[in-house]
């Protein structure tokens, strides 16, 4: 009877020891499964943690537009100098009186006077002038013209002149064709006189 006994009882504690064993065992196993499903939760969120972390947020001045100032056709005036017509011409052909050179006094009143045509394209219009250009004046005044001279005509062109006093040598007086609007065209016309005791080779022509 004590034999039986005893070997239930043994029975009984080495059920109980296995029993035992294997709840710690499964407890240990759980206990670990449920601690790598938690590290694996925190890992995962951690990554979406540094994905958002390191994607920048939409920024406005990203994505907005630069503004640009259209450009309005600028264009820069430049200012040009006001010229005769070019259809407007004149062209010197021969002097008629007081050649280069004529030997005159002091004082004394002359009429220069030159033969030109009208070889541009234009006829010269009632109001063009005859004027002073350069060199000595010798007192000569502007010549008008009152009447059209057409393309291709010839004219004399004269103008009364005085020799300046206290000079010598040579003078000259130069004088060109001018539009309505006071624009210079055509050859230079001039007068050249020696005053006093001048070699006339010294002299050169310059109409």
């Amino acid at each position: 009877m004590k034999t039986r006994t005893l070997f239930i009882t043994v029975i009984l504690i080495l059920g109980v020891l296995l029993f035992s064993c294997g709840t710690k065992d499964t407890g240990q196993e759980n206990v670990d499964v449920d601690a790598i499903r938690t590290e694996a939760v925190k890992t995962h969120i951690a990554s979406l943690t540094e994905v958002l972390v390191v994607l920048p947020s939409p920024s406005p001045t990203l994505t907005a537009e630069p503004s640009a100032t259209p450009t309005v056709g600028v264009t820069a005036t430049l200012e040009t100098p006001a010229v005769a017509n070019p259809c407007y011409n004149l062209l010197w052909i021969e002097d008629h009186s007081i050649p280069d050179g004529t030997q005159l006094k002091p004082n004394e009143v002359f009429t220069k006077t030159w033969f030109v045509q009208n070889n541009g394209g234009c006829a010269w219009a009632p109001g063009f002038t005859f004027s002073h250009f350069g060199g000595d004046l010798m007192r000569g005044k502007p010549l008008e013209f009152t009447e059209p001279i057409p393309v291709g005509a010839k004219r004399e062109i004269s103008i009364e002149l005085v020799v300046p006093s206290g000079i010598n040598g040579l003078i000259q007086s130069s004088w060109r064709m001018t539009d309505e609007n006071g624009n210079f065209f055509g050859d230079t016309l001039s007068v050249n006189i020696v005053v006093g005791t001048v070699s006339t080779s010294t002299v050169t022509k310059a109409p």
